[in-house]
């Protein structure tokens, strides 16, 4: 076999588990590290979120409230407030401004409640998963604890030609992952880290 030959044969394999979409080519997925923290940081508060706002001294504007679609908050005095893609510090000090208007030196203490994160964060899982859907990313999420959620993969589901497409420094990439082998041979190594804006394609199988 010549090496032209040998060549075509590795790119139509990268093909078929890579569909044309990808600008990127066929990647081998990352190994699992335990000291991986790519893209660590502070929990970003999302709609659909409920954050209690507590305002020392001042329990009449102290209230829980949820972040709307819109990602803005309102409260007694402060109505409009954006609070999605901020951090619960950030929007302690934004509601403590706000308030300096009615309030003498206002003391802020925002505590989140509940989670759901914003969009541009949060894990989808689209195509054979058995209930497709996006998730909160969790520190340290991996594709194991992806697949709990969603409640694993359909009889239909061609496993092991999944895919996590990627944001990596603005580009689109493709990571090719071995869904039947970690669920159905219990292959660990097949476990890879999720990151936040990851999304979890699952095609369907033909044969």
């Amino acid at each position: 076999m010549n090496a032209l030959h040998l060549g075509t044969l590795k790119w139509l394999a990268c093909f078929a588990i890579v569909p044309i979409l990808s600008l990127s080519g066929c990647k081998t997925f990352p190994p699992l590290s335990a000291d991986d923290k790519y893209l660590a940081h502070d929990y970003l508060i999302g709609p659909g979120d409920n954050v209690d706002i507590i305002v020392w001294r001042n329990p009449e504007v102290s209230m829980a409230v949820p972040v709307r679609p819109d990602g803005k908050i309102t409260t007694p005095l402060v109505e409009d407030l954006p609070a999605s893609g901020k951090t619960s510090t950030q929007l302690a000090r934004d509601i403590e401004t706000a308030l300096s208007k009615y309030i003498q030196q206002p003391v802020v203490t925002v505590i989140v409640t509940e989670f759901v994160g914003p969009y541009t964060e949060q894990v989808r899982v689209i195509g054979e998963a058995t209930k497709p859907q996006a998730l909160p990313y969790r520190e340290e999420m991996t594709l194991m604890d992806v697949l709990i959620e969603v409640g694993g993969i359909t009889e239909f589901a061609a496993g092991n030609k999944a895919r996590i497409v990627r944001n990596v420094d603005g580009k689109q990439q493709q990571f090719s992952v071995r869904l039947d082998d970690l669920i159905r041979d219990g292959d660990i190594t097949a476990n890879v880290p999720v990151r936040q804006g990851d999304v979890l394609v699952i095609p369907e199988s033909f044969f």
